[in-house]
């Protein structure tokens, strides 16, 4: 993939990050100064680094901080007041029965149900998110998304997930984008703003990376790849692009941005493989919960099985685990 450090103006007309917000034309221009995503070489990258592979203590470790990562997600019609309770619990003892077993990072649900998650996590430590701006499809008017981030904060939400007008985006109407984030950003208060980008419908490679750039510019804590409801979610390419954005954007602005890797991630080989990922592109400073996150609900479990196989020496089995 081509190589985007910021030492100098990061476009091709030489245009900053604080240039590109200062008109729409401006901002359109730097998105589109943006070098463009080598495909063959963003892929080859992907393969090379799937191959690692990390044994005994080290997995042990990468197990329990994919554990960490985790935002423990249901975002069903049919979920219930019980069923968010149920997730909570476990949220904060992952394995009853192995108090050494760390909590998950936060309980993902629909706004409605943020007041239940908060009272069943107390002072546990787990955060509460919600998604929010008429998620999944994000087609309502602005005035709406923003009551939706309101009422979220208002019920207790640490975290707001948000999805980008991608009919916006793909139409190039940047502006509206920009303008949407930074008023939903304003909506948060003190809670954290992650924007979904919902990759599988952005087309291109290099709308990835222009609308990680986008969502930064305009204030995003945390940019995520994908709701989970469509197809295909997260994947190692668009993520790798995403890694790389934040680590340019930090490199150039000073201000780091976490990555959520949402959707389709169910085993802990897969987990770590995005772990290794991380590490390579970004190193230490985003291994952790504040700075990278894995948005799933059947990972834990698995993640849970491999830590028994390594700490028992024989498998769990599904069984032994409760359904999320």
């Amino acid at each position: 993939m081509t190589s985007s450090l910021l030492k100098t103006p990061f476009s091709a007309d030489g245009a900053s990050p604080t240039d590109a917000v200062s008109s729409p034309a401006a901002l359109r221009r730097f998105l589109h100064g943006l070098p463009g995503v080598d495909q063959v070489g963003c892929e080859a990258r992907v393969a090379t680094l799937s191959s690692r592979s990390i044994k005994t203590t080290s997995k042990s470790l990468a197990l329990d901080l994919a554990i960490s990562m985790i935002d423990l997600t249901t975002l069903e019609g049919q979920d219930t007041a019980g069923k968010v309770r149920a997730l909570c619990a476990k949220a904060k003892r992952p394995d009853p029965e192995d108090p050494t077993c760390p909590r998950v990072a936060a309980i993902c649900v629909y706004p409605d149900m943020v007041a239940t998650a908060r009272a069943a996590l107390g002072e546990s430590g787990v955060h509460v998110a919600s998604v929010a701006t008429a998620f999944p499809a994000g087609r309502s008017t602005l005035a709406i998304k923003l009551a939706d981030t309101r009422d979220a904060v208002a019920a207790g939400a640490h975290e707001i997930d948000m999805v980008i007008d991608r009919g916006a985006f793909l139409s190039g109407d940047y502006q509206r984008v920009f303008d949407e984030i930074g008023a939903v950003k304003e909506a948060c208060g003190e809670a954290h703003l992650k924007v979904i980008l919902e990759t599988g419908e952005l087309v291109t490679y290099d709308n990835v990376r222009r609308a990680s750039w986008l969502c930064m510019l305009a204030g995003a804590d945390f940019i995520k790849t994908s709701t989970g409801k469509v197809q295909p979610a997260a994947t190692p390419p668009v993520t790798l692009i995403m890694l790389e954005a934040v680590r340019d954007f930090r490199e150039s602005s000073g201000r780091q941005v976490g990555v959520k890797a949402a959707g389709g991630i169910s085993t802990a080989k897969d987990a770590i493989k995005y772990l290794v990922m991380v590490n390579e592109t970004l190193g230490d400073d985003w291994l952790d919960p504040d700075w990278f996150r894995f948005g799933a609900s059947r990972l834990l479990n698995d993640l849970l099985m491999q830590r028994t196989k390594l700490t028992t020496g024989r498998y769990g089995g599904p069984d032994y685990y409760t359904l999320d």
